[in-house]
């Protein structure tokens, strides 16, 4: 009898997680492998799409070695990856959406990006400001 009971909630619990599945609407990685010639995250999703990100973008991964790097976990059905190793983590859902960390760090992501960018306006701001002995100093608190 036990055995009966064991095999319907098992058929069940398959049934649902199937329906649940068909249920969900972002996509789920099916497979993910980090690619060490671009330094970057390659995911294959359930429906049929890939998508790569840079690792050193992801909030926990940013120093990480090539081997830490390449030790990658599927969690739940697919719905986020695991770096057991650096115990770091991030959804698909955000990945996709070019969502890499907590707030905090998109901003850091954000700044550092700006800070790469240059104009012939801020060449000439930065010239007159070495003309003028360098960026002025702050004024003392108190």
């Amino acid at each position: 009898m036990a055995n009966w009971i064991d095999n319907v909630l098992d058929r069940s619990f398959e049934a649902a997680k199937v329906r649940g599945r068909e249920a969900a609407h972002a996509p789920h990685a099916k497979t993910a492998r980090y690619d060490r010639a671009r330094k970057r995250i390659v995911v294959e999703l359930d429906n049929g799409c890939a998508f790569a990100f840079p690792a050193h973008n992801v909030q926990g991964l940013e120093h990480a070695t090539a081997a830490q790097l390449a030790d990658i976990e599927l969690l739940g059905e697919g719905y986020a990856l695991h770096w057991p190793r650096l115990n770091a983590d991030i959804r698909i859902e955000g990945a996709l959406a070019g969502v890499y960390g907590s707030k905090a760090w998109m901003m850091h992501l954000a700044a550092r990006e700006a800070g790469k960018h240059t104009s012939p306006r801020k060449a000439a701001a930065s010239r007159e400001n070495g003309r003028r002995g360098g960026r002025p100093r702050k004024a003392a608190n108190g």
